[in-house]
């Protein structure tokens, strides 16, 4: 990695977290809204733009943005449910958690994303100024069946816009699954087939499937992988097809996080856990899972990452690549990056928060 101008955000538990990238490696640089939980630090690589999502608890979820690299931030009205709008009968419908975020294409230079719990997609085409519901989703038929996991409701993580065609999208939504939408979201369709959910009285139900974090090959954006909270899944075909991918007998299989090598659309990580009811790396040993080939096959790198004794779990937002080089933070608080794809691994700290979110900036 050459630009030495580049910054990763980290959003934790108690605050925006800056590195810098130097001649010498990344450095600590400094910390924004110290205290506070960012849920999601996201940088707008069309204009430089940094966003921070904070989850305030008592306060609710703030919006914040900055045009000069975090010196100074300005905060603007986070999105917010219409008058009326009900979770389900009889709850009113309220944000509780920024999600995800995402630009939209070159082509709109002012549309955003947000994705919310409880299950809402909010769009803005005046670069954040407002948001407003995209109500076609959220009256999908199928909502009535989307359900809470790890948190109380469902919720939009994931949001891909395919820089081929800006008005094609898709967004990954815990528990109901994968939506596409060929429109800018005036019209949605479910894309689940393939996937499974052991936990549903039928694993393939079209709705009510539980991808953890969804993600396209930049390569090719007709291929896209989940981390599942059932395995690992890939389509080849643009969503109308999934495939288990998971390792047989292997560490590669329940997770939250995974990347997609940005040239390669074969090659993707995962940082595995043992399984939904014990969420720690297996043998409490710390490993990153990388395929090469689709998925057909995957291998395992432990060197320079913490083999005994380890509790550390990442979450779906917290795994960056970029050319050769990959960072992860973890529940415990810990920093690691590699410069050779994942197959040796530094420590930058052992003594942040818990991290929710990285994101590399260009």
């Amino acid at each position: 990695m050459k630009n030495t101008k580049r910054s990763l955000l980290v959003g934790s538990r108690k605050g925006l977290i800056v590195y810098r990238l130097r001649a010498g490696g990344w450095a600590y640089q400094k910390v924004d809204f110290t205290g506070i939980p960012v849920s999601i630090a996201w940088a707008d690589e069309r204009n430089g733009t940094w966003w921070a999502c904070l989850d305030h608890g008592h306060w609710g979820s703030k919006l914040h943005y900055s045009n000069n690299e975090g010196n100074s931030w300005h905060e603007v009205s986070a999105p917010a449910y219409p008058e009326g709008e009900e979770i389900k009968e009889g709850v009113p419908a309220s944000v509780r958690l920024l999600w995800a975020m995402a630009g939209g294409g070159v082509d709109q230079p002012g549309t955003l994303y947000l994705g919310t719990e409880p299950g809402g997609l909010f769009k803005s085409t005046n670069d954040g100024k407002s948001f407003d519901l995209v109500h076609s989703l959220w009256n999908h038929p199928s909502r009535g069946q989307w359900f809470g996991g790890g948190r109380d409701y469902a919720g939009i993580h994931s949001i891909l816009v395919d820089p081929r065609n800006t008005r094609h999208l898709f967004v990954g939504i815990s528990c109901a699954g994968v939506f596409e939408s060929w429109d800018g979201g005036e019209n949605w369709m479910v894309r689940n087939k393939g996937m499974k959910a052991d936990f549903l009285p039928d694993p393939y139900s079209e709705i009510g499937q539980d991808p953890h974090m969804v993600v396209a090959a930049p390569g090719n954006p007709d291929v896209m992988w989940q981390q599942n909270h059932c395995g690992i899944f890939r389509t080849s075909d643009g969503g109308k097809c999934w495939e288990d991918v998971s390792q047989k007998g292997g560490p590669a299989h329940f997770g939250f996080a995974i990347a997609a090598d940005e040239k390669d659309p074969d090659v993707a990580w995962v940082v595995p856990a043992i399984s939904d009811g014990i969420r720690v790396p297996a043998d409490q040993a710390l490993c990153v899972c990388r395929t090469d080939d689709g998925g057909r096959s995957w291998k395992t790198f432990r060197n320079g990452l913490p083999q005994k004794a380890c509790f550390d779990i990442v979450y779906r937002h917290a795994l960056a690549v970029s050319e050769n080089t990959l960072l992860f933070g973890t529940t415990t608080g810990n920093l690691f990056v590699s410069d050779d794809r994942g197959e040796n691994w530094n420590t930058l700290s052992n003594h942040l928060p818990m991290v929710y979110s990285l994101f590399l900036t260009n």
